[in-house]
C-alpha cells in the first residue's frame, strides 16, 4: 500500500490550467476577477467585513504585524516559525508565552506585564495537533485589549466554527499553499472586521499581490474548505482513538503527535512500511512547530483525502502499535 501526498482537487487544477492558458473569463471585465470571488468567499467563511488575498502565509504574517503597534506575543511551542522571524524582521518587542504544551492558557496572560496594543498570535490546533479554546482566548483579549491573530492554515472552514472565526478573533490569516487545506500549491489571505488594519499597512500589500492563476485556485479550493477540514479531522480522531500515548488524544487536530524517548530509533521503520509516493507524513519532535517533547508524528494534513480511506488509517495504526 502506498500512499499519496495531498494534491489539489481535480477541479482547482483544471481551473488554474484554463487560466494559465489564458480562458480567463474575467480578463476584460474591470468589475469582476477571481480575486474577488475568492474575497467574497473567505468574507462569508470568516464572516470578517474587509479581505487580502496575498503571495503566501507568511506575507499575510507580515501584513498582519506591521499593522500592530505594540509587542507580539507568541507561543513558547506549537506556533509557527515565521512568527518570530517576521516579528523580528519589524523590530517587534517578542513576548514568548508560557503554554500546556502548546494550548494557550489566559491564565499565564494574566500573570505577564503586556504593553498596550499588543497582539498574540497563534495557529487554530496547537503544533497542528490540538484545536485552541479561541473562545476563552477572545474574551480574555477584548477585555485586556490584546489584538488576536489566528494562523488558519489549517483550521479555515470549520464546522463547529471555533476556529476561523471572525466573531472570535480580530485578524484571521491563512497560507493556502501546499499541503494546507486550502492546497493551492501557493498564496494565502489576511481577513478583519478592521479597517485600519489594511489602511496602514498598503506597502506590503502592493508587494503581496498575487495573479489571477491563483487566486482561481483559491477560489475553486474553498468549495471543498468545510468538507477537507472534517475529513483530516475525522480520520485524525481515529488515529489518535487506537493509537497508545498520543499527546492531545481529546482534542480536535491535523495529525497525530506520538510521545517516545527516542523516535529516531522507530521513525525509519515506520517510513519504510507506510510510503508515500513524493515528500513525507512521518516527521519527529521536538520541534517549535509542533511540541517540544520527544516523539513521533503522523502528519495527516500531508495526506490526499484519497488516503484517508479506512484500511489506510487501519495499516498507519497497525504499523505504528507494532513499533511503540
Amino acid at each position: 500500500m502506498e500512499f499519496k501526498f495531498k494534491e489539489p482537487h481535480k477541479e482547482t487544477r483544471e481551473a488554474m490550467a484554463k487560466v494559465a492558458s489564458g480562458e480567463n473569463p474575467y480578463l476584460n471585465d474591470r468589475n469582476n476577477s477571481f480575486e474577488k470571488n475568492c474575497q467574497k468567499k473567505v468574507k462569508e467563511i470568516t464572516g470578517h467585513e474587509y479581505c487580502k488575498i496575498t503571495s503566501s502565509g507568511n506575507n499575510s504574517i507580515f501584513i498582519a504585524l506591521s499593522a500592530i503597534e505594540g509587542s507580539v506575543i507568541i507561543p513558547d511551542q506549537g506556533g509557527w516559525n515565521g512568527f518570530k522571524q517576521i516579528a523580528n524582521y519589524l523590530n517587534k518587542e517578542i513576548i514568548t508565552l508560557k503554554t500546556d504544551l502548546g494550548l494557550i492558557n489566559t491564565d499565564y496572560l494574566n500573570e505577564m506585564d503586556i504593553p498596550k496594543n499588543s497582539a498574540l498570535i497563534f495557529t487554530s490546533f496547537a503544533g497542528y495537533s490540538a484545536n485552541q479554546d479561541t473562545k476563552s482566548i477572545s474574551k480574555y483579549c477584548k477585555n485586556n485589549g490584546i489584538t488576536t491573530i489566528e494562523d488558519a492554515s489549517a483550521g479555515i472552514g470549520d464546522e463547529k466554527q471555533e476556529l476561523g472565526n471572525g466573531n472570535l478573533s480580530d485578524i484571521i490569516i491563512a497560507s493556502t499553499g501546499s499541503p494546507k487545506i486550502i492546497n493551492v500549491g501557493s498564496g494565502g489571505f489576511i481577513s478583519s472586521n478592521k479597517p485600519e488594519i489594511f489602511e496602514n499597512t498598503k506597502l506590503p500589500q502592493k508587494l503581496s499581490k498575487t495573479n489571477e492563476i491563483i487566486c482561481s485556485g483559491i477560489d475553486k479550493e474553498l468549495d471543498f474548505v468545510k468538507s477537507n477540514l472534517e475529513q483530516t479531522i475525522n480520520a485524525t480522531n481515529i488515529l489518535k482513538k487506537h493509537i497508545n500515548n498520543t499527546f492531545h488524544a481529546s482534542k480536535r487536530g491535523v495529525n497525530v503527535i506520538i510521545q517516545h524517548d527516542k523516535p529516531k530509533d522507530i521513525i525509519w521503520k515506520v517510513k519504510k512500511e507506510l510510503p508515500i509516493n513524493h515528500h513525507a507524513f512521518i516527521t519527529k519532535c521536538p520541534n517549535y512547530n509542533r511540541l517540544k517533547e520527544k516523539g513521533l508524528v503522523i502528519e495527516v494534513k500531508n495526506l490526499d483525502y484519497s488516503s484517508l480511506k479506512k484500511e489506510n488509517l487501519d495499516k498507519i495504526i497497525e504499523v505504528v502499535n507494532n513499533q511503540l
